[in-house]
């Protein structure tokens, strides 16, 4: 079972809508391709009006993204101090 499927198996296990947080903890549990695919289907959800030819872009652009952090030239943040940055943006 892919981890893509695996994160929707374990909602309908628990028959509860999951968290932002629960997602994101199961996101980081992926391994590099799968995130780069789920990343890739949340950008073709939220652009979808987009040009259709975005698409492509958006897909190198995910991979060459992906590439930099595999690669050591970049560094992910931690996805809890992310969270933290942007609750504190919204103010909650």
């Amino acid at each position: 079972m892919t981890g893509l499927k695996r994160v929707l198996h374990i909602r309908s296990i628990n028959d509860m809508p999951m968290t932002l947080d629960q997602i994101l903890e199961e996101a980081q549990r992926l391994p590099p391709d799968q995130v780069a695919e789920l990343v890739d289907r949340l950008s073709v959800t939220l652009h979808s009006s987009e040009d259709p030819s975005m698409e492509d872009v958006w897909k190198q652009e995910t991979r060459r993204r992906l590439a930099e952090i595999e690669s050591g030239r970049v560094s992910g943040i931690p996805g809890e101090e992310v969270s933290a940055r942007v609750r504190k943006i919204v103010g909650r």
